[in-house]
């Protein structure tokens, strides 16, 4: 009887023994934590609960991350040589023009110039015509006009049929007339009492239109004028009252005093 009990309390210790170590399991925690100050927060290995690290049954502190830093001042070396000047690049593209700027404030006057030359200009022109035909009884017979078209300055003097030169220089004249059937044309453009140029032609059946040109340099007091000249055969032009066929034009062309 001795041995049964005795082994019946045997049992039933070795129950409690391991019921009271089961209970020690789960009321101490068998992993570590860190203990914090006040201000600091306590660091749960596998997570953000104390619950799971209190669960764990391995717990980790988080390794810190080591970064290396250089001092940079002690690896730079001394300053080299200026090197070789290179090429000039290319001209880059015009940029868009700016806007206005402002505008500035007025400029103090400047200084008066040197007085210029005196750019006096000097005009004289005339052109004059005759309604009027003539025929020649003289052998030597000045030619008048009747109709004034341009008269500058009164140089063309209607009574005399002469131009005079008030400015000397270089001038242009022209002579047009129409001539007369079965009769001779001539005519002289005189300069003062000498024969410059002549205005011919020859009987003929039909009258037709004849013109002379030319240009003179004249002095202060000079005259232009128009000679009918008669030599062997009638002398005769041709105008009516309705047209007229016979003019006289001249102008100056440069002044001798420019």
């Amino acid at each position: 009887m001795k041995a049964p009990i005795a082994l019946i309390v045997s049992l039933v210790a070795g129950v409690v023994s391991s019921k009271r170590i089961h209970f020690k399991k789960q009321t101490v925690p068998s992993s570590c934590v860190r203990c914090c100050g006040p201000l600091e927060k306590p660091v749960y290995p596998y997570g953000t609960s104390p619950l799971h690290g209190m669960a764990s049954d391995h717990s980790t502190y988080p390794m810190p991350e080591i970064k290396p830093t250089i001092d940079i001042t002690i690896l730079k070396g001394s300053k080299g040589e200026k090197g070789v000047r290179g090429t000039i690049g290319k001209t880059g593209k015009e940029g868009p023009n700016g806007s206005v700027g402002i505008t500035g404030p007025k400029g103090n006057r400047g200084q008066a110039g040197l007085p210029g030359n005196n750019c006096k200009q000097y005009y004289a022109a005339f052109s004059v015509g005759r309604r009027k035909g003539i025929q020649s009884s003289e052998f030597q017979m000045q030619l008048i006009f009747d109709i004034e078209f341009v008269n500058l300055y009164q140089h063309f003097n209607m009574f005399t049929g002469k131009f005079y030169c008030y400015v000397p220089g270089v001038y242009f004249f022209n002579l047009n007339v129409h001539t007369w059937n079965f009769k001779e044309t001539y005519l002289h453009l005189m300069h003062n009492s000498e024969e410059v140029v002549i205005l011919y032609a020859q009987p003929s059946d039909r009258s037709i239109m004849q013109s002379q040109s030319v240009m003179l340099e004249l002095q202060e007091e000079d005259e232009v004028w128009v000679r009918l000249y008669q030599e062997n055969r009638e002398n005769a032009i041709y105008s009516d009252e309705v047209d007229v066929y016979i003019t006289f034009n001249g102008y100056l062309i440069k002044a001798a005093g420019e």
